[in-house]
């Protein structure tokens, strides 16, 4: 027993020596990298200030919110906004027209800068492919505002460039932007033509990140540029491509407020309006602040939802090696 007893000590000795060598090295290792700590301390104060301490306002979703009485004298109401939330028409049709645009976008749009990756990575003239690189990104420091005013005048009814060569063809001009038909179209292809160049720096690195010696042995097997792209690139790339698709599930309820918000008019809120412009209008135009804050928290809570879910089913299908 004595024997046993003491054997039993030593070991909670040595392991309580080991877990305090361990807590030492981890400080000591801390302190020699100090420098960087401090450097991390503007980004924790950007994110504690405006993105936790903001959280104190979901409260107000629960609240009869009054602007006069503050969060803390207004009357608690629990759900009762989360139900006038479901059983509003309105809301249902805007709920819809988010996830539409939302739909159009991924389906439509995430695999435009894969495809601008693959094919600019066979570019090899360097100027021609920089020069590429470059024309292709500059729509992304363009504010939507620009953008707005731009294809406004590209696709006006009078002398609009779309709708003269429409007439040259011997059509009639088309009212883009107030039209219920055309203005889903518009929103996905100004976004396509905004973004995708600058959303293809990612797989680019991507690619760059692959060893050059898998082409040099397909170049040497007499694979081709297009067997090249299909069984070395886009193979190299699929993790990536996979967590950006997951990172974009996240954001599927975010059908581009600021972009339609400079777009779009009363005529077409029957296909226009999402949850992003429905909160704008309902809190600042009605001040229901309350009702907009539910729905901040609904659209939330259901990105939320939708990246965890996108999470384990990618997980799932690399552990089976579907991917």
């Amino acid at each position: 027993m004595k024997l046993g007893g003491s054997v039993t000590d030593l070991n909670r000795k040595s392991k309580l020596q080991a877990t305090r060598i361990r807590s030492a090295s981890k400080w000591r290792l801390a302190w020699r990298n100090r420098d960087y700590y401090v450097l991390l301390i503007p980004g924790l104060l950007f994110l504690l200030l405006f993105k936790y301490t903001p959280l104190y306002g979901v409260l107000i979703a629960f609240q009869d919110f009054n602007i006069f009485e503050g969060i803390r004298g207004s009357e608690w109401v629990g759900l009762e906004q989360f139900h006038k939330l479901i059983q509003s028409d309105e809301f249902g049709r805007v709920f819809m027209n988010t996830l539409l645009i939302s739909v159009y976008k991924i389906v439509l749009l995430f695999p435009v800068p894969v495809l601008i990756a693959l094919v600019l990575n066979e570019v090899r003239l360097m100027f021609f492919k920089r020069t590429i690189q470059t024309i292709i990104y500059l729509p992304h420091f363009l504010s939507w505002v620009i953008i707005s005013g731009l294809f406004v005048t590209i696709l006006s009814t009078s002398g609009g460039l779309v709708n003269n060569i429409i007439q040259w063809f011997g059509g009639e001009p088309v009212s883009f932007f107030v039209s219920n038909d055309y203005f889903r179209s518009v929103v996905v292809f100004t976004a396509g033509w905004k973004e995708s160049g600058w959303n293809a720096i990612v797989f680019i690195a991507a690619i760059a990140g692959i060893d050059q010696e898998q082409y040099e042995a397909a170049s040497i097997d007499g694979a081709g540029r297009i067997r090249r792209m299909l069984h070395i690139s886009l193979p190299g790339i699929l993790p990536t491509v996979v967590l950006m698709f997951i990172l974009r599930l996240g954001s599927v309820l975010d059908a581009g407020t600021e972009q339609i918000l400079t777009m779009y008019n009363p005529v077409v809120y029957e296909t226009a309006d999402v949850i992003g412009t429905f909160v704008y209008r309902i809190g600042l135009g009605k001040m229901d602040y309350s009702f907009s804050t539910a729905v901040g928290l609904f659209n939330s809570v259901v990105g939320f939802i939708l990246i965890v879910s996108g999470n384990y089913i990618s997980r799932k299908l690399l552990n089976r090696g579907i991917w």
